[in-house]
């Protein structure tokens, strides 16, 4: 039999985008660079002075949580192979090639994988980075599937980091095992390319549904509209529509009750935050600061917002009922029931937030997202191009 990593180097190596993936490609590249500018003053970006460039690019663009996701395989896949791209001096057909190693592998890693508590961005994300620096330094099929075989050492991360420096490095860590990978293999370095198989029967993957057809990226990738986990992106948007329709006002909320599948809060560790970075994880300050702020952008996931008593006091009228099983991070429908001193009672449902892939981001909300995060910045995302991103990260994310 033919071996996981062959068959996904292969793939990789034969890929010819198509313009919807390119269109993808130059979506992503924005969006990324964008969000990694953003967090370029974060005190973890000052943390991971000591990483190569790519690792240093890659923290940074995963810290704000603001970067996109692959819904089959709940992976950050742009955060990850954009930068790991441009370090290597690739261009879109290496993003791409990374891109679609990535959410195919971690689709075989599934969800009882992300569940158990990996980081699939990082355990997909270290073989996929490999497979896209090989195609960019131009190997043949076989020496792209050594990469991969030699990145499987480093496909580690654990959702326990959420909330903390560590997720944000840890991305980083991948990013680097990647392309280091990919120039062993270059070097001429021998591995087993049958140990992907065997990892993915470890930490509970398989490749039995491995579907190389397709466009590059399988699904498209979901953008996100608020700077926090994405499975707090749907109960942000519900309860901020909610509170715009029926005119609420957050004093005068008694209880905030929500109802949806258990699996769609899996990555909600933090449910008494005191950091902005767990209050990026914390389904109770979600709804928070959907209610005060009623545009949860970066000032409201700084650890003097996540400490205000108002938003402490909304968090604690929070009640969540969690219905059994599920799949994906917008599995069913997220129902919200709100009460208030008056004893009326306003209801609403959502299935899709802004930006999923059910529901793509309108041009209009695209732009102010670039805008809010080039606040303050000497540069314009309508010249970003695959030829001098790079250059751009380097002058802000030295």
């Amino acid at each position: 039999m033919t071996s996981t990593a062959r068959m996904l180097a292969q793939w990789a190596h034969d890929l010819q985008p198509t313009a919807g993936d390119l269109a993808l490609a130059d979506r992503s590249l924005l969006d990324t660079v964008a969000v990694t500018l953003a967090a370029r003053d974060h005190p973890v970006t000052k943390v991971a002075a000591s990483l190569t460039e790519a690792g240093r690019w890659a923290t940074a663009g995963h810290v704000l949580d603001f970067d996109d996701l692959h819904m089959p395989s709940t992976t950050h896949v742009s955060a990850v192979c954009v930068p790991a791209a441009l370090a290597a001096g690739g261009g879109a057909r290496g993003y791409l090639a990374a891109a679609g190693v990535m959410a195919r592998l971690g689709t075989a890693l599934g969800w009882p994988h992300y569940s158990a508590g990996w980081h699939a961005t990082c355990t997909a994300g270290a073989p996929a980075v490999a497979a896209g620096a090989a195609v960019t330094l131009g190997l043949p099929a076989s020496q792209i599937a050594t990469a991969i075989a030699l990145a499987v050492p480093a496909a580690g991360g654990l959702q326990r980091a959420f909330g903390t420096d560590a997720k944000s490095l840890q991305v980083g860590f991948a990013v680097e095992a990647g392309l280091r990978a990919a120039a062993l293999a270059a070097d001429g370095a021998s591995a087993d390319d049958t140990v992907l198989d065997e990892w993915l029967t470890l930490v509970g993957g398989g490749s039995d549904g491995l579907d190389l057809s397709g466009p590059a990226v399988p699904g498209g990738l979901a953008i996100k509209i608020y700077p926090c986990c994405y499975a707090l992106q749907r109960p942000i948007s519900a309860l901020i529509d909610l509170a715009a329709e029926a005119g609420l006002d957050p004093a005068d909320v008694q209880r905030i009750e929500l109802r949806t599948p258990a699996a769609t809060v899996v990555p909600l560790i933090h449910h008494r935050p005191d950091t902005g970075l767990q209050g990026k994880f914390s389904l109770e300050y979600g709804a928070a600061a959907a209610l005060l702020d009623r545009y949860p952008g970066f000032a409201s996931f700084t650890d003097d917002a996540v400490r205000r008593e108002t938003a402490r006091g909304l968090a604690a009228k929070v009640q969540t009922t969690l219905e059994p099983g599920g799949t994906s991070l917008l599995d069913g429908e997220l129902q919200v029931r709100i009460q208030t001193g008056n004893g009326q009672v306003h209801n609403a449902e959502l299935a899709f937030p802004p930006g999923s892939p059910a529901r793509p981001p309108t041009a209009a909300q695209l732009s102010g997202k670039l805008a809010d995060c080039l606040a303050g910045l000497d540069t314009a995302w309508s010249a970003w191009t695959w030829q001098n991103a790079a250059d751009v990260l380097r002058r802000y994310v030295p």
